[in-house]
């Protein structure tokens, strides 16, 4: 009786249990909650720039000092969890990024918003509910495993088509300061009682369990991917093809920053006003979350390499649409394609380490590929912002993307041409029961 209990308590809250996926649920709202502290920067932009007397590159800065404390708290963060455990981390997180908006509300200064925004709101606030939370939910699926990944990745989707409309109507009746303020209250009251949801550690593992993939027949492009080397993936040393990839992540995210980062500024420069850029912001990254769920089914299919070029190209086609949309309803109806386009591309960064690494590296090649598409993003915010400055226009911050973009797709494109020779990289003494050459 007491082993039956006991078996039947353990599937209640188990991996793949309805408590695990309870878990899950929480795990996107907290990374909705948490992901505010990306967009304020963006939708708070003009406001900025009229309040401190400045340029727009410098108005730009403190999204781009966001973007830098993510990425450096996501490693952070990340191994903290893995030492104590998510709640803390959340638990800091929280305590974080409600201290950092009500200090950049009531900053007399741009190096006090800017301060606020790298080390409380990016470092410490929005970074916790990224690493740790979708580190903690691979722990809790096996089978469907991919699946929940992307629901908790999409999060920070969620949370740009969320956030800047919401932000965008408190600035325009009460100011950019009582709103900050105010979003610093409401994590705090909101993120503190989800994180008492991470009480329980993740299960261990059941022994011999054997991982999802291996259930599923492997199409052609996994047989490319499987015949690589891991001490030479794709004839290359494991250092270079990370460079490589790190390469193309900051690339792809310089151009994707350029509509993401400055869309509500575009907008009032057009005379459309920053309404309705908060709009298309939201719905670009609302038709992100699309695009990362499809982008995961494709990637099943085709492989990471052939679907980080595909969003690639797609991205850089948007990316010349913006150049003649300068009417209302063009920059709508780009706006809703560039967030179809460009949502699955970084997820696939993630998929590439897993088909060309060992296994055991996979995590710290993430973070750091990862960390280059932050870099990415903050570099091109500002960038973006500094060519306007020099040219008084938007028009060659969008071919500075595309540029950009350009180089993201040379790069995927050799190394998909190396992938597609997988004999020449093949590792001798394969598995022949896989369908590998021996």
């Amino acid at each position: 009786m007491t082993s039956s209990t006991t078996a039947s308590a353990g599937a209640s809250d188990g991996i793949e249990s309805p408590y695990a996926w309870a878990r899950l649920v929480v795990s996107l709202l907290l990374m909705t909650i948490g992901g505010s502290g990306m967009y304020s920067a963006t939708v708070v932009l003009p406001q900025i720039q009229a309040e401190f007397d400045i340029s727009r590159s410098e108005a730009s800065l403190p999204y781009t000092l966001t973007m830098i404390g993510f990425g450096l708290g996501s490693m952070l963060m990340g191994r903290l969890s893995d030492r104590f455990g998510v709640l803390v981390t959340i638990v800091l997180g929280t305590l974080g990024i409600s201290a950092g908006f009500i200090w950049a509300g009531s900053a007399e200064s741009l190096w006090q918003y800017s301060l606020a925004q790298f080390l409380l709101i990016g470092m410490l606030g929005s970074a916790s509910t990224m690493t740790p939370l979708v580190a903690d939910t691979s722990q809790w699926f096996t089978r469907r495993r991919g699946i929940a990944l992307a629901v908790c990745m999409s999060g920070n989707y969620v949370a740009g088509a969320f956030w800047p409309p919401i932000m965008q109507h408190f600035i325009d009746s009460a100011g950019w300061r009582p709103t900050y303020i105010g979003i610093g209250v409401f994590c705090l009251i909101t993120m503190l009682p989800l994180a008492l949801t991470y009480r329980r550690r993740p299960p261990a593992q059941p022994a011999g369990m054997p991982p999802a993939t291996q259930k599923r027949r492997q199409a052609p492009f996994m047989i490319e991917a499987s015949r690589s080397n891991p001490a030479q993936p794709l004839g290359l040393s494991p250092g270079t093809l990370q460079a490589l990839l790190a390469t193309a992540g900051v690339a792809c995210c310089v151009a994707m920053a350029m509509p993401q980062v400055h869309i509500v500024a575009y907008c009032g420069d057009l005379g459309f006003g920053a309404a309705r850029g908060a709009e298309m912001l939201a719905l670009m990254l609302g038709l992100g979350i699309v695009s990362r769920l499809v982008s995961g089914w494709i990637s099943d299919r085709i492989g990471g390499l052939r679907t980080l070029l595909l969003g690639s190209v797609l991205q850089g086609v948007a990316l010349l649409l913006f150049l003649p949309s300068n009417g209302l309803v063009s920059l709508y109806v780009v706006s809703a394609l560039f967030g179809l386009f460009q949502g699955g591309i970084v997820p696939a960064y993630a998929l590439v380490v897993r088909e060309y690494f060992a296994p055991q590296e996979s995590g710290s090649r993430v973070g750091v590929i990862l960390t280059a598409t932050l870099l990415g993003m903050a570099l091109g915010g500002w960038m973006s912002g500094a060519i306007f400055d020099l040219t008084g226009s938007y028009r060659a911050a969008f071919m500075n993307g595309i540029a950009w973009n350009l180089l993201n797709v040379s790069i995927i494109s050799f190394l998909l041409l190396r992938a597609r020779r997988p004999g020449k990289w093949a590792v001798v003494g394969s598995d022949p029961t896989r369908g590998l050459t021996p």
